[in-house]
Protein backbone atom coordinates (compact mmCIF):
# COMPACT_ATOMS: atom_id res chain seq x y z
CA UNK A 1 0.00 0.00 0.00
CA UNK A 2 1.31 3.44 -0.89
CA UNK A 3 2.23 5.59 2.14
CA UNK A 4 -0.03 8.48 3.09
CA UNK A 5 2.91 10.81 3.80
CA UNK A 6 4.91 12.24 0.91
CA UNK A 7 7.98 14.15 2.20
CA UNK A 8 10.36 16.35 0.24
CA UNK A 9 13.12 18.72 1.30
CA UNK A 10 12.13 22.30 0.52
CA UNK A 11 15.59 23.21 -0.79
CA UNK A 12 18.74 21.44 -1.99
CA UNK A 13 21.11 20.28 0.73
CA UNK A 14 23.11 23.54 0.71
CA UNK A 15 19.95 25.67 1.01
CA UNK A 16 17.81 26.65 3.98
CA UNK A 17 16.50 23.68 5.99
CA UNK A 18 12.88 22.68 5.59
CA UNK A 19 10.72 19.61 5.01
CA UNK A 20 7.36 19.68 3.23
CA UNK A 21 5.15 16.67 3.96
CA UNK A 22 2.15 16.31 1.69
CA UNK A 23 -0.76 13.96 2.38
CA UNK A 24 -1.78 11.60 -0.37
CA UNK A 25 -5.46 11.96 -1.29
CA UNK A 26 -5.96 14.85 1.12
CA UNK A 27 -5.87 18.60 0.52
CA UNK A 28 -3.40 19.30 3.29
CA UNK A 29 0.30 19.32 4.11
CA UNK A 30 2.74 19.92 6.97
CA UNK A 31 5.87 22.06 6.93
CA UNK A 32 8.88 21.66 9.19
CA UNK A 33 10.83 24.95 9.35
CA UNK A 34 9.92 27.96 7.29
CA UNK A 35 13.08 29.65 6.04
CA UNK A 36 13.52 30.26 2.32
CA UNK A 37 10.30 28.78 0.88
CA UNK A 38 10.44 30.43 -2.56
CA UNK A 39 10.51 26.98 -4.16
CA UNK A 40 7.04 26.18 -2.78
CA UNK A 41 4.25 27.28 -5.10
CA UNK A 42 1.33 29.21 -3.56
CA UNK A 43 -0.95 26.20 -4.05
CA UNK A 44 1.43 24.17 -1.85
CA UNK A 45 1.56 26.83 0.85
CA UNK A 46 -2.23 27.01 0.91
CA UNK A 47 -2.38 23.28 1.67
CA UNK A 48 -0.56 23.80 4.96
CA UNK A 49 -2.53 23.00 8.08
CA UNK A 50 0.46 22.98 10.46
CA UNK A 51 3.94 24.54 10.49
CA UNK A 52 6.53 23.28 12.96
CA UNK A 53 9.48 25.59 13.71
CA UNK A 54 12.62 24.06 15.19
CA UNK A 55 13.88 27.47 16.34
CA UNK A 56 13.70 31.02 15.09
CA UNK A 57 17.08 31.62 13.49
CA UNK A 58 16.47 33.46 10.22
CA UNK A 59 17.09 30.48 7.95
CA UNK A 60 14.34 28.57 9.79
CA UNK A 61 11.73 31.30 10.22
CA UNK A 62 12.00 34.12 7.68
CA UNK A 63 9.49 32.45 5.32
CA UNK A 64 6.64 33.22 7.70
CA UNK A 65 6.12 36.50 5.85
CA UNK A 66 5.83 34.70 2.50
CA UNK A 67 3.18 32.37 3.92
CA UNK A 68 1.36 35.35 5.41
CA UNK A 69 1.27 37.19 2.09
CA UNK A 70 -0.07 34.21 0.14
CA UNK A 71 -2.74 33.49 2.77
CA UNK A 72 -4.15 36.99 3.26
CA UNK A 73 -7.71 37.39 2.04
CA UNK A 74 -8.40 33.66 2.18
CA UNK A 75 -10.54 31.76 4.65
CA UNK A 76 -7.73 29.50 5.80
CA UNK A 77 -6.03 28.90 9.12
CA UNK A 78 -2.62 27.55 10.02
CA UNK A 79 -1.32 26.17 13.31
CA UNK A 80 2.23 27.12 14.19
CA UNK A 81 4.32 25.26 16.79
CA UNK A 82 7.76 26.18 18.05
CA UNK A 83 10.05 26.64 21.07
CA UNK A 84 9.73 29.16 23.92
CA UNK A 85 9.35 32.71 22.66
CA UNK A 86 7.57 31.80 19.43
CA UNK A 87 4.26 33.46 20.29
CA UNK A 88 5.91 36.81 21.01
CA UNK A 89 7.94 36.55 17.82
CA UNK A 90 4.85 35.85 15.72
CA UNK A 91 3.14 38.82 17.37
CA UNK A 92 6.12 41.07 16.58
CA UNK A 93 6.19 39.95 12.94
CA UNK A 94 2.49 40.67 12.52
CA UNK A 95 2.79 44.01 14.33
CA UNK A 96 5.44 45.14 11.84
CA UNK A 97 2.74 45.74 9.20
CA UNK A 98 -0.20 48.13 8.89
CA UNK A 99 -3.60 46.40 8.75
CA UNK A 100 -6.00 49.31 8.25
CA UNK A 101 -7.68 47.80 5.14
CA UNK A 102 -8.27 44.23 6.25
CA UNK A 103 -12.00 44.85 6.79
CA UNK A 104 -12.41 44.61 3.01
CA UNK A 105 -10.61 41.26 2.68
CA UNK A 106 -12.93 38.42 1.60
CA UNK A 107 -11.44 35.84 3.98
CA UNK A 108 -10.39 35.88 7.62
CA UNK A 109 -6.96 34.22 7.60
CA UNK A 110 -5.83 33.22 11.09
CA UNK A 111 -2.69 31.95 12.79
CA UNK A 112 -2.83 29.86 15.96
CA UNK A 113 0.68 29.99 17.41
CA UNK A 114 1.81 27.68 20.22
CA UNK A 115 5.14 27.56 22.02
CA UNK A 116 6.29 24.51 23.93
CA UNK A 117 7.88 25.04 27.32
CA UNK A 118 10.43 22.57 28.75
CA UNK A 119 7.88 21.44 31.37
CA UNK A 120 5.46 20.39 28.60
CA UNK A 121 3.14 23.39 28.80
CA UNK A 122 1.82 24.78 25.53
CA UNK A 123 1.20 28.54 25.61
CA UNK A 124 -0.91 29.70 22.66
CA UNK A 125 -2.37 32.78 21.05
CA UNK A 126 -4.73 33.36 18.14
CA UNK A 127 -4.14 36.08 15.55
CA UNK A 128 -7.03 36.87 13.19
CA UNK A 129 -6.84 39.02 10.10
CA UNK A 130 -10.23 40.67 10.57
CA UNK A 131 -9.09 41.73 14.07
CA UNK A 132 -5.93 43.22 12.59
CA UNK A 133 -3.95 40.33 14.04
CA UNK A 134 -4.37 41.52 17.60
CA UNK A 135 -3.14 38.90 20.04
CA UNK A 136 -5.84 36.76 21.67
CA UNK A 137 -4.25 34.74 24.46
CA UNK A 138 -5.69 31.23 24.81
CA UNK A 139 -5.83 28.81 27.71
CA UNK A 140 -2.66 26.79 28.23
CA UNK A 141 -2.58 23.11 27.29
CA UNK A 142 -0.07 20.34 27.91
CA UNK A 143 1.89 18.29 25.39
CA UNK A 144 2.06 14.89 27.06
CA UNK A 145 5.16 12.95 25.98
CA UNK A 146 5.92 15.78 23.56
CA UNK A 147 2.84 15.13 21.41
CA UNK A 148 1.87 18.36 19.65
CA UNK A 149 -0.76 17.00 17.25
CA UNK A 150 -2.80 13.84 17.67
CA UNK A 151 -5.33 13.12 14.93
CA UNK A 152 -6.98 9.84 13.89
CA UNK A 153 -4.46 9.26 11.11
CA UNK A 154 -1.20 10.61 12.53
CA UNK A 155 0.58 12.32 15.41
CA UNK A 156 3.50 14.73 15.64
CA UNK A 157 5.88 14.43 18.56
CA UNK A 158 8.84 16.59 19.53
CA UNK A 159 11.88 16.71 21.82
CA UNK A 160 14.10 19.58 22.91
CA UNK A 161 17.67 19.72 21.63
CA UNK A 162 20.47 22.11 22.59
CA UNK A 163 21.76 24.57 19.96
CA UNK A 164 22.82 27.24 22.44
CA UNK A 165 19.10 27.97 22.29
CA UNK A 166 16.24 25.51 22.66
CA UNK A 167 15.67 23.73 19.35
CA UNK A 168 12.95 21.22 18.54
CA UNK A 169 13.26 17.98 16.57
CA UNK A 170 10.10 16.35 15.24
CA UNK A 171 8.66 12.93 14.39
CA UNK A 172 5.55 12.36 12.27
CA UNK A 173 3.99 8.99 13.02
CA UNK A 174 1.25 7.60 10.83
CA UNK A 175 -0.91 5.47 13.11
CA UNK A 176 -1.76 2.77 10.57
CA UNK A 177 -2.49 2.09 6.93
CA UNK A 178 -6.01 0.85 6.23
CA UNK A 179 -6.08 -0.97 2.91
CA UNK A 180 -9.48 -1.68 1.36
CA UNK A 181 -9.79 -4.83 -0.74
CA UNK A 182 -12.25 -3.70 -3.42
CA UNK A 183 -12.72 -7.22 -4.83
CA UNK A 184 -13.77 -8.47 -1.39
CA UNK A 185 -16.21 -5.60 -1.01
CA UNK A 186 -17.64 -6.64 -4.38
CA UNK A 187 -18.11 -10.18 -3.04
CA UNK A 188 -20.04 -8.69 -0.11
CA UNK A 189 -22.20 -6.64 -2.47
CA UNK A 190 -20.74 -3.35 -1.23
CA UNK A 191 -19.60 -0.60 -3.62
CA UNK A 192 -16.90 1.86 -2.67
CA UNK A 193 -17.98 5.42 -1.93
CA UNK A 194 -17.71 8.26 0.61
CA UNK A 195 -18.57 5.84 3.41
CA UNK A 196 -15.11 4.28 3.01
CA UNK A 197 -13.49 7.42 4.46
CA UNK A 198 -15.69 7.15 7.56
CA UNK A 199 -14.82 3.46 7.81
CA UNK A 200 -11.09 4.20 7.77
CA UNK A 201 -11.47 6.90 10.42
CA UNK A 202 -13.44 4.50 12.61
CA UNK A 203 -10.64 1.94 12.37
CA UNK A 204 -7.91 4.50 13.07
CA UNK A 205 -9.79 5.76 16.12
CA UNK A 206 -9.53 2.24 17.57
CA UNK A 207 -13.27 1.56 17.67
CA UNK A 208 -14.26 -1.91 18.97
CA UNK A 209 -15.30 -4.67 16.56
CA UNK A 210 -18.97 -4.42 17.56
CA UNK A 211 -19.16 -0.83 16.27
CA UNK A 212 -21.89 -0.54 13.60
CA UNK A 213 -20.76 0.85 10.24
CA UNK A 214 -23.28 2.21 7.75
CA UNK A 215 -22.40 1.65 4.10
CA UNK A 216 -24.35 4.10 1.95
CA UNK A 217 -24.44 4.47 -1.81
CA UNK A 218 -26.74 5.35 -4.67
CA UNK A 219 -28.11 2.80 -7.10
CA UNK A 220 -30.16 4.12 -10.03
CA UNK A 221 -30.71 7.39 -8.13
CA UNK A 222 -32.01 5.44 -5.13
CA UNK A 223 -30.16 5.62 -1.81
CA UNK A 224 -29.06 2.29 -0.39
CA UNK A 225 -27.97 1.69 3.19
CA UNK A 226 -26.53 -1.37 4.84
CA UNK A 227 -25.26 -1.68 8.40
CA UNK A 228 -22.42 -4.08 9.21
CA UNK A 229 -20.26 -4.66 12.24
CA UNK A 230 -16.75 -3.24 12.06
CA UNK A 231 -15.25 -6.61 13.00
CA UNK A 232 -16.83 -8.29 9.96
CA UNK A 233 -15.46 -5.63 7.62
CA UNK A 234 -12.01 -5.90 9.19
CA UNK A 235 -12.00 -9.67 8.81
CA UNK A 236 -13.30 -9.79 5.27
CA UNK A 237 -12.28 -6.62 3.42
CA UNK A 238 -9.59 -4.68 5.27
CA UNK A 239 -5.85 -4.96 5.69
CA UNK A 240 -4.37 -2.94 8.56
CA UNK A 241 -0.60 -2.44 8.55
CA UNK A 242 1.71 -0.24 10.66
CA UNK A 243 2.02 3.34 9.51
CA UNK A 244 5.12 5.20 8.38
CA UNK A 245 7.37 7.25 10.65
CA UNK A 246 9.33 10.29 9.48
CA UNK A 247 11.76 12.36 11.56
CA UNK A 248 13.25 15.81 11.06
CA UNK A 249 16.35 16.82 13.03
CA UNK A 250 18.36 19.98 12.53
CA UNK A 251 20.66 22.38 14.36
CA UNK A 252 21.88 20.28 17.25
CA UNK A 253 25.20 20.31 19.04
CA UNK A 254 26.80 16.88 19.31
CA UNK A 255 26.40 15.83 22.93
CA UNK A 256 25.41 12.72 24.82
CA UNK A 257 22.06 14.27 25.77
CA UNK A 258 21.22 15.45 22.26
CA UNK A 259 22.22 12.13 20.72
CA UNK A 260 20.11 10.19 23.24
CA UNK A 261 17.06 12.36 22.62
CA UNK A 262 17.37 12.08 18.85
CA UNK A 263 17.75 8.31 19.05
CA UNK A 264 14.67 8.02 21.26
CA UNK A 265 12.62 10.24 18.92
CA UNK A 266 13.78 8.57 15.71
CA UNK A 267 13.74 4.97 16.95
CA UNK A 268 12.64 2.72 14.08
CA UNK A 269 11.98 5.63 11.72
CA UNK A 270 11.33 4.72 8.11
CA UNK A 271 13.01 7.94 7.00
CA UNK A 272 15.24 10.22 9.07
CA UNK A 273 16.06 13.68 7.72
CA UNK A 274 19.06 14.87 9.71
CA UNK A 275 21.45 17.79 9.37
CA UNK A 276 25.01 16.98 8.31
CA UNK A 277 26.57 20.41 8.33
CA UNK A 278 30.28 19.61 8.60
CA UNK A 279 32.71 16.88 7.61
CA UNK A 280 34.18 15.06 10.59
CA UNK A 281 37.62 16.52 9.83
CA UNK A 282 36.10 19.79 11.05
CA UNK A 283 34.44 18.34 14.17
CA UNK A 284 35.98 21.04 16.37
CA UNK A 285 34.35 23.74 14.26
CA UNK A 286 31.07 21.82 14.28
CA UNK A 287 31.14 21.83 18.09
CA UNK A 288 31.77 25.58 18.17
CA UNK A 289 28.83 26.15 15.80
CA UNK A 290 26.62 23.62 17.65
CA UNK A 291 26.00 21.46 14.58
CA UNK A 292 26.48 17.80 13.65
CA UNK A 293 29.08 16.36 11.34
CA UNK A 294 28.04 13.91 8.66
CA UNK A 295 29.69 11.10 10.58
CA UNK A 296 27.91 11.99 13.82
CA UNK A 297 24.60 12.16 11.98
CA UNK A 298 25.18 8.74 10.44
CA UNK A 299 26.09 7.19 13.79
CA UNK A 300 22.94 8.63 15.39
CA UNK A 301 20.80 7.33 12.53
CA UNK A 302 22.34 3.89 12.94
CA UNK A 303 21.77 3.90 16.71
CA UNK A 304 18.13 4.86 16.13
CA UNK A 305 17.62 1.90 13.79
CA UNK A 306 16.35 4.15 11.01
CA UNK A 307 15.59 2.33 7.77
CA UNK A 308 16.86 5.18 5.61
CA UNK A 309 18.55 8.52 6.26
CA UNK A 310 18.61 11.76 4.24
CA UNK A 311 21.28 14.37 5.05
CA UNK A 312 20.73 18.10 4.53
CA UNK A 313 21.83 21.56 5.74
CA UNK A 314 25.36 21.27 4.32
CA UNK A 315 27.75 24.12 5.11
CA UNK A 316 28.60 26.24 2.03
CA UNK A 317 32.28 25.74 2.86
CA UNK A 318 31.90 22.31 1.20
CA UNK A 319 30.62 23.57 -2.14
CA UNK A 320 31.90 21.05 -4.69
CA UNK A 321 32.39 18.39 -1.98
CA UNK A 322 28.79 17.27 -1.50
CA UNK A 323 29.71 13.69 -2.35
CA UNK A 324 32.16 13.56 0.57
CA UNK A 325 29.47 14.62 3.04
CA UNK A 326 27.04 12.03 1.75
CA UNK A 327 29.68 9.29 1.68
CA UNK A 328 30.81 10.04 5.24
CA UNK A 329 27.25 9.84 6.55
CA UNK A 330 26.50 6.66 4.63
CA UNK A 331 29.65 4.94 5.88
CA UNK A 332 28.79 5.73 9.50
CA UNK A 333 25.16 4.75 8.99
CA UNK A 334 26.17 1.36 7.58
CA UNK A 335 28.62 0.77 10.41
CA UNK A 336 31.83 1.13 8.42
CA UNK A 337 35.02 2.85 9.52
CA UNK A 338 36.94 5.53 7.67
Amino acid sequence: MRPMLMPQLVNPAFGDPGLYVDFRNEKRALLFDIGDIASLAPRKLLRLSHVFVSHTHMDHFMGFDALLRVSLGRDVAVRLFGPPGLVDQVAHKLAAYTWNLVDSYPGDFSVLASELRPDGRLASALFRCRRRFERETLEEAHADDGVLVDEPGFRVRTVFLEHRTPCLAFAVEEKAHVNIWKNRLDEMGLPVGPWIRDLKETVLEGAPDDTPVCASWKEKAERKDRVLMLGELKARALQIVPGEKLCYVTDAAFSEQNARRIVELAKGADLLFIESVFLDEDADQAQVKCHLTARQAGEIARAAGARAVVPFHFSPRYAGREGELRAELELAFRGGSS
